[in-house]
């Protein structure tokens, strides 16, 4: 099986646990990942995450030229191409609208990473990027400005972007999104006072609990 058709196949398993998992709904959401150094597959305009079939997907080079012509890339590409660009080690990129963290992303709450082992590993940094229109070129300068700045950007009043170095890490990091945003509202909702770790609990787990080394921020 080539490269092209691992991804394909791994975009479309990928797409219908965002699906089952309410990671995603309707015709929202565009997922795409990383076929060579300088070409990725994306999903195409108007598909449905849950059914995806091997010719749904478009064929993108860095440089933001569609070459594959049988299908209309998605219209959110300068947001995948703003990362891809911006961050030569990531392979794929999910955008969705999971129900609760949507709700966080158009409210000023914040995201806490110090309650439990998966969100202080997955939710690294968490950055806000002020709302423009889907698919335009200034919310792809947004995504540009912070893309090296957290692997989790909040797309306020419109989404979620997560991206890591596979579709199976950003896979848990959208999920660990998720998890952490209902936590987060619920127990604002029951009046529940959580507990953060400590800075020097998170900072030991982080460097000493055997997972793999933590990314450098501000120097990937």
């Amino acid at each position: 099986m080539s490269d092209t058709m691992t991804i394909n196949k791994q975009l479309q398993d990928i797409g219908r646990y965002m699906m089952r998992n309410d990671l995603a709904w309707g015709n929202a959401g565009n997922i795409s990942a990383k076929t060579s150094d300088d070409s990725f597959l994306i999903t195409a305009s108007g598909t449905y995450l849950g059914e995806l079939h091997d010719t749904d997907f478009a064929a993108c080079d860095l440089k933001g030229r569609t070459i594959s012509t049988t299908n209309k890339p998605s219209k959110e590409v300068p947001m995948h191409l703003a990362v891809y660009q911006e961050r030569p080690e990531i392979n794929a990129v999910l955008h969705a609208s999971p129900f609760y963290s949507t709700l966080v992303a158009c409210s000023n709450l914040e995201i806490p990473s110090e309650w439990f082992v998966e969100s202080m590993y997955y939710l690294e940094k968490v950055a806000r990027v002020p709302y423009h229109h889907p698919g335009s070129g200034d919310l792809g300068d947004a995504v540009r400005e912070k893309a090296k700045d957290a692997n989790i950007l909040l797309l306020e009043n419109h989404g979620v972007l997560v991206y890591d170095t596979s579709v199976k890490e950003a896979r848990m990091a959208l999920q660990t999104l998720e998890y952490t945003c209902k936590m987060l509202v619920t127990a604002k909702q029951a009046s529940i006072d959580l507990t953060k770790l400590s800075d020097e609990r998170v900072h030991d787990f982080l460097h000493h609990a055997g997972y793999k080394p933590r990314r450098e921020w501000g120097n990937v």
